[in-house]
C-alpha cells in the first residue's frame, strides 16, 4: 500500500544530543532554522511527534508566519497540517497545548489506548490498530484515510529509530548546533536498532544561522516483500530513465536500475539505448554489470515496467536475464498489458526462478506517462 513521504526533522548537539536534562527545553535550533521549520511545516500535509514529546515539551506544533498559513488557504489546504500523535496506551494529558491549538488532530493507540483516551477527554480523532501500533498500517491509514502525502516527523528520538530501522523514512533532515551536552542520561537522536546498511546520500547541505543543515535519503533497498524508502526512491529514478528513451511505435519505453544491498548503484540502463534499436532498459543494465560480481546475488532490479516474460527481438526475455544473474530481487511500477505480447506476465517467470517480485503502484502513472501514445492516452 501507498505510504506518505516521512520526513524526520531534527537538531542535534555536536555530541548528538536532542537535548538536555534540564527542566526546560534546550533550545538547539538558531532564529533562522526556527523559520526554516516553520517554512517546512507550512509545506507537508502532517507532522506527527510522540507521546513522550507532548509529555516532556508540551509543544503545539503550529505554522506560526501568518503569510504561510494564507498561502496554504489559497491553495485549498487546511490553514495548518493535521497534527499526529502515537502513544500505545492513550494515556496523554488533556489540556495540553497539542490538542488545543492549529487545526485537526489524530491520536494513533491501541484498542485499550482508545477506551482510555476517550475516557480522558482527549481532543482528537482517536484511531485504535489493534492490541499493538505498528508503523505500516499507521501510515497507510494517513495516506488512504486522512489524504496524507507529506508527513513531517520532529520527533523524539525513539520514533525516529522506529521510523529508520524499518526503512520508512525518505528522508532525514539534520541540523547540528554549534554546543556540547555531554550528558549521558540526556535523549539522543537515533538509539540500538537494526539499521540497513550502506550510507546514505547526500542531498543539501548549507548553514542556516550559526547552524548546518544537511539533508539525507536512504540508499539500501529493502527486503523481502516489504517495501523501503530507499525501493520508492531507486524506482522513482527507473521511471525518469524511462523518460529518456527514444520514442516508438512498437515498444514500451522502460528504465532500469541495479542496486547493491548495501545501496551501491551497480548500472542503469533505459529502452534502445545507444545504438541498439531493440535492447530492453533491464537487459541495457545488466550489460553494464560485471557479471562476477558477487554483490548481484544481494542486489535488487527495479524497472518501471514489469521485466518481459517473451520477446521476439532476442533469445532471453528480461526475466530470465535477471535470474541468470544472479538477482532474486524486483520492483516494478507497472504489470506489463497486453499491447505487444498477451498474456505477459514476467513476475510467474521471476517468482519461479526464486525472486522475489514487489509492484508499487503509485508510480503507475509516472511509469505509463512515456508511453501515454502506445495506451489511447
Amino acid at each position: 500500500m501507498p505510504y506518505p513521504y516521512v520526513l524526520l526533522s531534527a537538531a542535534v548537539s555536536l555530541d548528538g544530543y536532542l537535548d538536555d536534562t534540564g527542566p526546560e527545553r534546550l533550545l538547539l535550533s538558531s532564529p533562522a532554522d526556527f523559520d526554516r521549520v516553520d517554512e517546512v511545516r507550512a509545506s507537508v500535509d502532517a507532522i506527527l511527534v510522540g507521546a513522550g514529546t507532548i509529555r516532556a515539551d508540551n509543544p503545539r506544533l503550529l505554522v506560526n508566519s501568518t503569510e504561510r498559513r494564507a498561502a496554504r488557504v489559497a491553495d485549498g489546504l487546511p490553514e495548518y497540517p493535521l497534527k499526529v500523535t502515537v502513544s500505545g496506551s492513550g494515556d496523554l494529558d488533556p489540556a495540553a497545548r497539542f490538542w488545543h491549538t492549529g487545526g485537526e488532530k489524530v491520536l494513533y493507540t491501541t484498542g485499550k489506548g482508545a477506551e482510555r483516551a476517550r475516557a480522558l477527554g482527549i481532543a482528537a480523532d482517536v484511531v485504535p490498530l489493534g492490541d499493538t501500533v505498528e508503523w505500516r498500517p499507521l501510515l497507510e491509514h494517513l495516506h488512504d484515510v486522512r489524504g496524507v502525502r507529506r508527513l513531517m516527523v520532529e520527533g523524539g528520538g525513539r520514533i525516529h529509530t522506529q521510523l529508520t530501522t524499518e526503512g520508512l523514512a525518505d528522508e532525514l533532515q539534520l541540523v547540528l548546533a554549534p554546543l556540547f551536552v555531554g550528558d549521558p542520561d540526556a535523549p539522543r537522536l537515533f538509539g540500538p536498532g537494526s539499521y540497513q546498511g550502506g550510507r546514505l546520500r547526500l542531498v543539501e547541505t548549507r548553514p542556516v544561522g550559526d547552524v548546518v543543515l544537511t539533508r539525507y535519503e536512504p540508499t539500501a533497498p529493502g527486503t523481502g516483500a516489504l517495501p523501503s524508502a530507499a525501493d520508492r526512491h531507486w524506482l522513482a529514478l527507473a521511471c525518469d530513465l524511462a523518460a529518456q528513451c527514444p520514442p516508438s511505435e512498437t515498444a514500451f519505453s522502460v528504465g532500469a536500475v541495479v542496486v547493491a544491498a548495501d545501496g551501491t548503484e551497480l548500472a542503469r540502463g533505459h529502452s534502445r539505448e545507444g545504438d541498439d534499436p531493440v535492447v530492453h532498459a533491464e537487459e541495457a543494465a545488466l550489460a553494464k554489470a560485471d557479471p562476477t560480481d558477487p554483490r548481484l546475488a544481494g542486489a535488487t532490479v527495479y524497472s518501471s515496467l514489469e521485466p518481459c516474460a517473451r520477446r521476439a527481438s532476442r533469445p532471453a526475455p528480461c526475466a530470465r536475464l535477471i535470474l541468470d544473474a544472479g538477482v532474486r530481487r524486483v520492483v516494478t511500477a507497472w504489470r506489463e498489458p497486453d499491447t505487444f505480447v498477451t498474456d505477459a506476465d514476467g513476475s510467474a517467470v521471476l517468482a519461479d526462478g526464486g525472486a522475489t517480485v514487489l509492484v508499487l503502484p503509485e508510480f503507475e502513472q509516472r511509469a505509463k506517462a512515456p508511453n501515454a501514445h502506445l495506451l489511447g492516452g
